[in-house]
Protein backbone atom coordinates (compact mmCIF):
# COMPACT_ATOMS: atom_id res chain seq x y z
CA UNK A 1 0.00 0.00 0.00
CA UNK A 2 2.71 2.46 -1.33
CA UNK A 3 3.56 5.48 -3.44
CA UNK A 4 3.60 8.73 -3.17
CA UNK A 5 0.80 9.88 -0.75
CA UNK A 6 -2.41 11.17 -2.71
CA UNK A 7 -5.52 11.71 -0.50
CA UNK A 8 -8.09 12.42 -2.92
CA UNK A 9 -10.85 12.46 -0.13
CA UNK A 10 -11.40 15.80 1.83
CA UNK A 11 -12.04 13.61 5.11
CA UNK A 12 -8.80 11.74 5.21
CA UNK A 13 -6.33 13.84 7.76
CA UNK A 14 -3.08 13.71 6.54
CA UNK A 15 -1.37 10.69 9.18
CA UNK A 16 -4.81 9.04 9.98
CA UNK A 17 -6.91 6.47 8.02
CA UNK A 18 -10.79 6.85 9.17
CA UNK A 19 -13.05 4.24 10.00
CA UNK A 20 -16.26 4.29 7.20
CA UNK A 21 -18.33 2.31 9.04
CA UNK A 22 -19.44 -0.91 11.17
CA UNK A 23 -19.08 -0.69 15.04
CA UNK A 24 -16.22 1.64 15.27
CA UNK A 25 -17.66 3.88 12.04
CA UNK A 26 -15.53 7.30 12.40
CA UNK A 27 -12.90 6.54 14.64
CA UNK A 28 -9.44 7.49 13.23
CA UNK A 29 -6.22 5.59 13.62
CA UNK A 30 -2.70 6.90 13.25
CA UNK A 31 -0.46 6.11 10.63
CA UNK A 32 3.39 6.16 10.74
CA UNK A 33 5.23 8.02 8.10
CA UNK A 34 6.79 5.65 5.60
CA UNK A 35 8.22 6.48 2.36
CA UNK A 36 5.44 5.41 -0.09
CA UNK A 37 2.58 4.24 1.86
CA UNK A 38 -0.43 5.29 0.47
CA UNK A 39 -3.63 4.31 1.89
CA UNK A 40 -6.49 3.30 -0.01
CA UNK A 41 -9.12 6.55 -0.10
CA UNK A 42 -12.01 7.05 1.58
CA UNK A 43 -13.56 6.97 -1.73
CA UNK A 44 -12.12 4.33 -3.29
CA UNK A 45 -12.57 2.41 0.37
CA UNK A 46 -16.51 3.43 0.34
CA UNK A 47 -16.84 1.94 -2.70
CA UNK A 48 -15.02 -1.23 -2.33
CA UNK A 49 -17.25 -2.22 0.87
CA UNK A 50 -20.40 -1.56 -1.34
CA UNK A 51 -18.84 -4.19 -3.56
CA UNK A 52 -18.50 -6.05 -0.40
CA UNK A 53 -21.85 -5.24 1.43
CA UNK A 54 -23.32 -8.67 1.95
CA UNK A 55 -20.10 -10.58 2.25
CA UNK A 56 -17.98 -8.98 5.02
CA UNK A 57 -19.82 -9.93 8.04
CA UNK A 58 -18.64 -13.24 8.90
CA UNK A 59 -15.69 -13.21 6.88
CA UNK A 60 -11.99 -14.38 6.87
CA UNK A 61 -9.94 -11.81 5.90
CA UNK A 62 -6.69 -11.53 4.39
CA UNK A 63 -5.37 -8.17 4.00
CA UNK A 64 -1.66 -9.07 1.76
CA UNK A 65 0.46 -5.53 1.89
CA UNK A 66 -0.95 -4.32 4.52
CA UNK A 67 -0.27 -0.91 5.01
CA UNK A 68 -1.92 1.04 7.45
CA UNK A 69 -4.53 -1.67 7.95
CA UNK A 70 -7.16 0.45 6.57
CA UNK A 71 -8.89 -2.37 4.61
CA UNK A 72 -8.40 -5.23 6.86
CA UNK A 73 -9.29 -2.99 10.04
CA UNK A 74 -12.72 -1.94 7.83
CA UNK A 75 -13.50 -5.49 7.77
CA UNK A 76 -12.84 -6.00 11.50
CA UNK A 77 -15.23 -3.05 11.80
CA UNK A 78 -17.84 -4.19 9.72
CA UNK A 79 -17.67 -8.08 11.73
CA UNK A 80 -15.28 -9.60 9.78
CA UNK A 81 -14.71 -13.00 12.42
CA UNK A 82 -10.99 -13.26 11.47
CA UNK A 83 -8.37 -10.64 9.95
CA UNK A 84 -4.94 -11.59 9.22
CA UNK A 85 -2.68 -8.47 8.65
CA UNK A 86 0.47 -8.92 6.42
CA UNK A 87 3.19 -6.17 6.49
CA UNK A 88 6.76 -6.62 6.33
CA UNK A 89 7.88 -3.31 7.67
CA UNK A 90 8.09 -3.46 10.81
CA UNK A 91 7.80 -0.11 11.44
CA UNK A 92 4.25 -0.45 10.22
CA UNK A 93 3.39 -4.07 11.14
CA UNK A 94 3.97 -2.56 14.99
CA UNK A 95 1.34 0.26 14.98
CA UNK A 96 -1.30 -2.34 13.84
CA UNK A 97 -0.65 -4.35 16.55
CA UNK A 98 -0.90 -1.27 18.71
CA UNK A 99 -4.28 -0.58 17.20
CA UNK A 100 -5.77 -3.90 17.48
CA UNK A 101 -5.04 -3.86 21.26
CA UNK A 102 -6.82 -0.27 21.55
CA UNK A 103 -9.45 -1.56 19.59
CA UNK A 104 -9.80 -4.44 21.75
CA UNK A 105 -10.28 -6.70 18.37
CA UNK A 106 -8.36 -9.92 19.83
CA UNK A 107 -9.95 -11.76 16.44
CA UNK A 108 -7.06 -10.60 14.29
CA UNK A 109 -3.40 -10.78 13.95
CA UNK A 110 -0.57 -9.46 12.35
CA UNK A 111 2.49 -11.37 10.41
CA UNK A 112 5.47 -9.12 10.31
CA UNK A 113 6.82 -10.90 6.97
CA UNK A 114 7.46 -10.26 3.37
CA UNK A 115 3.33 -11.41 2.00
CA UNK A 116 4.98 -13.09 -0.88
CA UNK A 117 7.09 -15.66 1.36
CA UNK A 118 4.08 -16.00 3.51
CA UNK A 119 1.62 -16.66 0.64
CA UNK A 120 4.53 -19.35 -0.77
CA UNK A 121 4.20 -21.62 1.99
CA UNK A 122 1.16 -23.77 2.51
CA UNK A 123 -1.60 -22.47 3.49
CA UNK A 124 -2.60 -22.34 7.10
CA UNK A 125 -5.84 -20.93 6.99
CA UNK A 126 -8.18 -20.46 4.23
CA UNK A 127 -9.63 -16.72 3.32
CA UNK A 128 -13.00 -15.78 2.25
CA UNK A 129 -12.41 -12.74 1.58
CA UNK A 130 -8.61 -11.19 -0.11
CA UNK A 131 -6.82 -7.71 -0.38
CA UNK A 132 -4.18 -7.23 -1.89
CA UNK A 133 -3.19 -3.43 -2.29
CA UNK A 134 0.55 -3.83 -3.23
CA UNK A 135 3.79 -0.81 -3.48
CA UNK A 136 3.37 0.01 -7.37
CA UNK A 137 5.40 -0.82 -9.87
CA UNK A 138 6.98 -3.47 -8.06
CA UNK A 139 5.81 -6.60 -10.15
CA UNK A 140 3.93 -7.82 -6.64
CA UNK A 141 0.54 -8.01 -7.79
CA UNK A 142 0.35 -10.92 -10.38
CA UNK A 143 2.93 -13.36 -8.31
CA UNK A 144 0.59 -12.53 -5.18
CA UNK A 145 -2.27 -13.62 -6.89
CA UNK A 146 -0.93 -17.27 -7.97
CA UNK A 147 0.45 -17.98 -4.90
CA UNK A 148 -2.74 -17.47 -3.39
CA UNK A 149 -4.79 -19.71 -5.89
CA UNK A 150 -1.25 -22.34 -5.91
CA UNK A 151 -0.95 -22.83 -2.08
CA UNK A 152 -4.42 -23.25 -1.09
CA UNK A 153 -5.41 -20.05 0.83
CA UNK A 154 -8.51 -19.43 -0.85
CA UNK A 155 -12.40 -20.70 0.29
CA UNK A 156 -14.63 -22.18 -2.25
CA UNK A 157 -16.21 -18.33 -3.54
CA UNK A 158 -13.50 -16.11 -2.49
CA UNK A 159 -14.31 -12.36 -3.42
CA UNK A 160 -10.67 -10.87 -3.86
CA UNK A 161 -10.04 -7.06 -4.22
CA UNK A 162 -6.72 -6.25 -6.35
CA UNK A 163 -5.60 -2.26 -6.55
CA UNK A 164 -2.80 -1.37 -8.80
CA UNK A 165 -1.74 1.10 -10.95
CA UNK A 166 -3.98 1.39 -13.49
CA UNK A 167 -1.28 0.40 -16.67
CA UNK A 168 -1.08 -3.23 -14.95
CA UNK A 169 -1.32 -5.64 -17.90
CA UNK A 170 -3.13 -8.55 -15.50
CA UNK A 171 -2.25 -11.00 -17.74
CA UNK A 172 -1.88 -14.33 -16.16
CA UNK A 173 -4.27 -14.33 -13.70
CA UNK A 174 -5.45 -17.16 -12.38
CA UNK A 175 -8.39 -19.06 -14.80
CA UNK A 176 -10.63 -19.83 -12.36
CA UNK A 177 -10.88 -16.18 -11.41
CA UNK A 178 -13.79 -14.47 -12.44
CA UNK A 179 -13.65 -10.39 -12.80
CA UNK A 180 -16.87 -9.11 -10.99
CA UNK A 181 -16.34 -5.33 -10.91
CA UNK A 182 -13.47 -2.83 -12.25
CA UNK A 183 -13.09 0.99 -11.28
CA UNK A 184 -10.40 3.73 -12.46
CA UNK A 185 -9.40 6.32 -10.35
CA UNK A 186 -6.40 8.88 -10.98
CA UNK A 187 -3.34 6.78 -11.40
CA UNK A 188 -4.73 3.36 -9.89
CA UNK A 189 -6.95 0.97 -11.07
CA UNK A 190 -9.54 -1.42 -8.49
CA UNK A 191 -10.93 -4.56 -9.03
CA UNK A 192 -13.06 -7.56 -7.56
CA UNK A 193 -12.60 -11.29 -8.78
CA UNK A 194 -14.55 -14.36 -7.41
CA UNK A 195 -13.03 -17.62 -7.36
CA UNK A 196 -14.67 -20.56 -8.54
CA UNK A 197 -13.47 -23.64 -7.24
Amino acid sequence: MKQPKTRTSSSAQPGFVRIISGKWRGKRLPVADAIGLRPTTDRVKETVFNWLMHDTAHSTVLDCFAGSGSLGIEALSRYADFVTLVEKAPQLAKPLQHHLQQLKADNAEVITQDCLLFLQQPAKRQYSIVFIDPPFRQQLALPCCNALEQQGWLSNNALIYLETEKELALTNMPSNWQLLKENIAGQLAYRLWLRHA
